[in-house]
């Protein structure tokens, strides 16, 4: 190689460091814990796709798994679909006080996770928070939103509030790029406002809304620190197993089966991408 060639190396070489270590190092030692099992008594012995064999027939790891996909199902096309009707109001330029809006609804992602499902977790309190002073106040008995059929569409909420702002703010800021003599030509030929969105404005936000959808899936699949939160408050409706990263946190702390929670995490791993590029593949072949 000429020197030349060394100064890009070297410029690249710290982002490269930091990510072995802190992203392909974590995952290579998931990945070969998962090969091994320890026992109190026989010690550590490598026991190949056993792992893998009992997480696929787990009745605990697949009830985890289609937990968080009716969440994903339910949850996602949700908070996407108000992202996307803020985003539109706010870029209308016909909102009053759009920029107070725009900060107040971005505003609760900047609320930590622990933070947000802590003062959601109170207000849903039957027996201490919000749910118990309306049914003192109206004489009524609500349901209880930390009841066990209920406690996932709580969460939904938590965390439709926590992230719609943040996904709001991606598709707003891919409509301030469009460009401006798109709309003044359709204003001319007399297209009113549906118009425009349905001809201008959704076509300009198909990647955006690609890439909130890949996050969103993302995130779903790692749903952890609502339920884990929310336990102390609910230990009733939250199980161990109640998503799976939470299921494999459990086996790892609670348990002491390092080697079985490294092999659900890999499992769960791979199971997110392939989802993910599912999606994408089907987005994209959408778009051609």
């Amino acid at each position: 190689m000429t020197r030349r060639s060394w100064i890009g190396w070297q410029f690249v070489a710290p982002f490269l460091a930091v990510f072995a270590l802190v992203f392909l190092a974590p995952i290579a030692y998931s990945a070969y814990l998962s090969l091994y099992r320890t026992k109190l008594i026989g010690g550590t012995s490598f026991v190949g796709a056993q792992n893998y064999t009992k997480a696929l027939h787990d009745p605990q790891f697949w009830s985890a798994v289609g937990r968080v996909s009716l969440f994903l199902i339910v949850q996602v096309p949700i908070m996407l679909l108000l992202a996307l009707l803020i985003a539109l109001a706010i870029d209308s330029g016909r909102l009053y006080g759009a920029a107070f809006f725009r900060i107040s609804i971005f505003l609760p992602y900047a609320v930590p996770a622990v933070v947000a499902t802590l003062m959601w977790g109170f207000m849903y309190g039957s027996q201490f928070g919000l749910i118990r002073n309306l049914n003192e106040w109206f004489g009524v008995t609500l349901p209880d939103p930390l009841a066990p059929n209920l406690v996932l569409a709580a969460i939904g909420n938590i965390t439709t509030w926590e992230f719609v702002g943040y996904n709001m703010i991606i598709l707003y800021a891919a409509l301030r790029v469009v460009d401006p003599s798109l709309y003044e030509a359709a204003a001319i030929d007399g297209a009113g406002q549906f118009r425009i969105i349905r001809a201008i404005k959704l076509p300009a936000l198909r990647g955006p809304l690609l890439i909130t959808t890949m996050f969103s899936i993302i995130g779903s699949f790692q749903l952890f620190t609502e339920p884990v939160v929310l336990r102390t408050i609910a230990p009733n409706a939250i199980l161990t197993y109640f998503t799976p990263n939470y299921y494999a946190w459990q086996l790892s702390v609670g348990g002491q089966q390092f080697n079985y929670s490294a092999t659900v995490a890999v499992v769960m791993g791979l199971l997110t991408m392939l989802v993910a590029y599912l999606v994408q593949a089907r987005a994209v072949r959408k778009a051609v």
